[in-house]
């Protein structure tokens, strides 16, 4: 105790120290600076005067006789460089202020001569001779005596070059300044924007074709408005001409000429194809000249009872002729165009008719969400180099410390850590300084320190938290080069490196995708970044999701997308069938590819393409369709495993194994990444893996197969394993709030509906009989229940004895709760069925007064 006392005293009484000292040289500093700026040639000096003529005049420098000395004396000393001396004595103060260590190094103090010197001699190479009348040399006696003796062996242009290169190797003596880091720091910077630059033009690129297909379809639709109203007629001719013309006298004959014509188009050989473009000529010659009112549309379209009272319109009546600019072959809108349909729209509103659908059926007009319903990121927090340096020369002092020596050569910046590259000695194994983790992370205070070697570098990677994070918002990936340019629908916007790089994904790649985390780890965030990535790439035909969401609470923001080809599955048991029709689907599909004679699902949907194009439709004259990708995810795998483990695990392993070429893939995540949920069967089967926060190192060797999950940060911080490597990626995952994903169901779920396949989640049995077996319809099946909740256990003779019933009767109302999704099936040797949370939930609601 007595010690810690005495080290506190000390270290307060040396700051003390150091304030004083930091105070006395900031006034030196300001002292010097007033002599220097108010020199005056004409004041009295030891170096320009006599004794006898001190006293003759007053002395015009601020600081006085003192001022007028020691001004003089450095001006004809180093000349103009004296004026970088108060800065200099500043700068000491700073550091005083600061603690830091005030004696320099012999590399620093001879490159502070050599600065000086050099920088005298320029001043006197390139600068005027004299200043302030004549009296002080621009580089003082020292600048005149090096430029002298230099120009007399290497001319005026040799001793510039000289010196020059003299200046320059003084700046890096003194400071840490390296040519090679700020060549790579602003070749990082070039490329940052070079990214930027071309991020911004794929997005401005988008939006402009964005904006023509809308303007495009709003003109058909204007077009399809304008003729399907009613047409007005406005004579050319008098009241009196018009009275005396039939107009359905002369539709009736103008119709039968036009059909007659347009009858034999089909069989018509080139010279009767003349003969009716002449016909047609002559027919157009012959309306003009009867009469024919022109046509013209009101703004205000009659109703269909008021058509036959359009020919007592009067001339006077206003009339709008409507026209419409064609559109140009390359396929882009002219501006002008654009603006005006926007403005018509916004003068009037369009009538569609009530036959047309009001959503795509096929969805070819669907509108893919934009990246502005993503939130902007906030500007990027800075790391201070000196503070970085500091800690890279700590860590070299530490690593000596515990007989590990080596040196920092890189330090590279990221959002949330800075890696330290670290280059040991001959003679250190690898393994010594992976062994230094948490003592490093002892001493800098660290919250924790991942240590892994850099792939294609002889230097071992020191990964240590900044003190102020930055989070990674998932719009900066989004609208990422990387992510725009991927044609992958089922591309994933991970989030970006430790080196602030986008990072993304194609999960059509990987094929399957293993996901595991502690609770608040980030593993839900990540779910989510997943799914928004793809609703960003696919359209609803194109890609399907089953979701399988025990929990309630993960995935219930995206229900009733049309992308959803069941209802979110909440009852584990359904979850497990769910798998078991996926196996179906996969099967059935391998049928079909080879009945095509294709090898993957890109090649059947392609086939199909090339046979809508050719109008070979199937047996019912119908077109093709493609296959979707389907994407199972299930949010928490250890409730699966608990239900029925083997049948889950079989359904996922065969999956795993064969679902690829055909487009199913899945997605498992778990907060639980035992060797009992994630079986050594499974894990075989899932080569990319992605693993947030664990809380020790046998969970981070069960789902990556090494340690460093345990070391990492949380909140989205992760270990990717990409497929087909064993170099692990670690990754800061994108975050994406609520109200994010809110916007963009609201944006998908205004474009159509989910069209649900009960078959899913069905049994064969159900699908052949959707009775209820007897059990269920027993009148002591709620009572059944109580019992079974109560007791924490389901058996037959736990119902017998309760219930005072039979084993057959007992049997079936146990049948009943399986098939209903309140009790497991028994698995294997374990005597007890789980209970699972459903029947918790009913029995609640019955208590409430719901029916069970």
């Amino acid at each position: 105790m007595a010690i810690e006392v005495k080290e506190k005293i000390t270290l307060k009484t040396h700051s003390r120290r150091n304030e004083i000292a930091a105070i006395v040289l900031l006034a030196v500093a300001v002292l010097v600076f007033l002599c220097l700026v108010t020199y005056n040639p004409n004041d009295w000096s030891v170096i320009s005067h006599d004794w006898a003529s001190k006293g003759q005049q007053k002395t015009q420098n601020w600081i006085g006789t003192v001022g007028a000395n020691v001004a003089g004396l450095l001006f004809q000393a180093v000349g103009l460089s004296a004026l970088l001396l108060p800065f200099l004595i500043a700068l000491i103060a700073w550091k005083c202020f600061r603690s830091e260590n005030l004696y320099p190094s012999i590399n620093r103090a001879i490159g502070s001569v050599i600065f000086v010197i050099s920088l005298a001699g320029l001043l006197e190479t390139f600068g005027l001779s004299t200043y302030f009348d004549g009296s002080v040399r621009a580089g003082g006696i020292i600048g005149y005596s090096v430029e002298s003796f230099l120009a007399l062996l290497l001319s005026q242009i040799g001793a510039g070059i000289l010196l020059t290169a003299l200046l320059v190797t003084s700046v890096l003596l003194m400071t840490n300044f390296s040519f090679v880091a700020f060549f790579g720091t602003f070749s990082l910077a070039w490329e940052n924007f070079q990214t930027r630059l071309g991020e911004w033009f794929s997005g401005y690129r988008v939006w402009r074709e964005n904006r023509n297909r809308k303007a495009q379809a709003r003109l058909e639709r204007r077009r399809e408005t304008q003729n399907d109203k009613p047409i007005e007629k406005k004579s050319t001719v008098s009241t009196d001409a018009t009275a005396n013309v039939n107009p359905k006298e002369k539709t009736e004959s103008i119709g039968e000429k036009v059909s007659a014509i347009f009858k034999g188009l089909g069989n018509s050989s080139e010279s009767e194809l003349k003969q009716t473009s002449e016909d047609i000529k002559e027919l157009t010659t012959e309306t003009e000249t009867e009469t024919i009112p022109t046509i013209s549309v009101l703004k205000d379209s009659p109703k269909q009872t008021e058509i036959e009272q359009l020919d007592s319109v009067s001339d006077k009546e206003d009339v709008e002729e409507v026209t419409f600019t064609p559109i140009q072959e390359t396929g882009e809108l002219n501006d002008e165009i654009i603006k005006d349909l926007e403005e018509a729209d916004e003068a009037e509103e369009i009538e569609v008719p009530s036959a047309m659908p009001t959503k795509p059926q096929n969805f070819d007009e669907y509108i893919l969400p934009k990246s502005d319903f993503l939130n902007s990121p906030p500007p990027r927090i800075l790391i201070k180099e000196d503070e970085a340096r500091a800690l890279a020369k700590e860590l070299e002092e530490k690593t000596k410390e515990f007989n590990a020596t080596g040196r920092v050569v890189n330090i590279c910046p990221g959002p949330v850590v800075t890696t330290y590259e670290y280059k040991p000695d001959p003679g250190v194994k690898y393994s010594r300084i992976t062994g230094l983790a948490d003592d490093l992370c002892l001493a800098l205070k660290a919250e924790s320190i991942r240590i892994d070697r850099i792939p294609g570098k002889a230097f071992v990677g020191i990964e240590v938290p900044n003190r102020e994070r930055d989070t990674i918002y998932l719009r900066e990936v989004i609208e990422s080069k990387k992510f725009i340019e991927s044609k992958s629908l089922l591309t994933i916007a991970l989030g970006k490196t430790i080196d602030g790089l986008n990072y993304v994904a194609d999960l059509a790649k990987m094929p399957h995708l293993l996901i595991a985390g502690a609770t608040g780890a980030g593993k839900s965030v990540g779910v989510n970044t997943l799914v928004v990535s793809i609703l960003y790439k696919a359209k609803p035909d194109e890609v399907k999701f089953i979701m399988v969401d025990p929990k309630r609470l993960e995935l219930g923001l995206y229900a009733d997308i049309p992308h959803l080809a069941t209802p979110i599955i909440t009852d584990p048991k359904r979850a497990a069938i769910s798998l078991k029709w996926a196996v179906s689907e996969m099967e059935k599909r391998y049928k079909d590819l080879a009945g095509w004679g294709v090898r993957n699902i890109d090649g059947f949907n392609s086939e199909v393409e090339k046979r809508n194009a050719n109008e070979h439709f199937d047996d019912n004259g119908e077109v093709w369709k493609k296959l979707p990708y389907i994407i199972i995810i299930i949010d928490e795998l250890a409730d699966l495993m608990m239900v029925s483990s083997k049948e889950v695990e079989e359904s996922i392993t065969r999956l795993a194994q064969m679902a690829r070429a055909v487009g199913i893939h899945l997605v498992l995540a778990t907060q639980r990444p035992s060797v009992d949920v994630i079986t050594g069967l499974i894990k075989a089967n899932f080569p990319a893996r992605i693993s947030f926060r664990v809380s020790s190192k046998v969970d981070s060797r069960t789902i990556m197969d090494s340690n460093g999950a345990e070391s990492l940060l949380g909140k989205g911080d992760m270990l990717f394993l990409p497929p087909g490597t064993s170099q692990i990626v670690r990754v800061h995952g994108a975050f994406v709030d609520e109200k994010e994903i809110a916007k963009i169901v609201e944006h998908i779920k205004a474009q159509g509906k989910p069209e649900y396949d009960a078959t899913i989640t069905k049994t064969e049995e159900e699908m052949s009989d959707t009775d209820d077996l007897p059990g269920r319809r027993d009148m002591l099946f709620p009572d059944a229940l109580r019992t079974v909740v109560s007791n924490k256990s389901a058996s037959t003779s736990l119902l017998q004895r309760h219930l005072r019933i039979g084993y057959g009767r007992a049997a079936a109302i146990l049948d009943a709760m399986v098939r209903e999704g309140y009790i497991g099936e028994m698995d294997g040797s374990k005597r007890a069925r789980p209970i699972l949370q459903k029947a918790y939930n009913d029995l609640q609601e019955a208590e409430e007064g719901r029916e069970l």
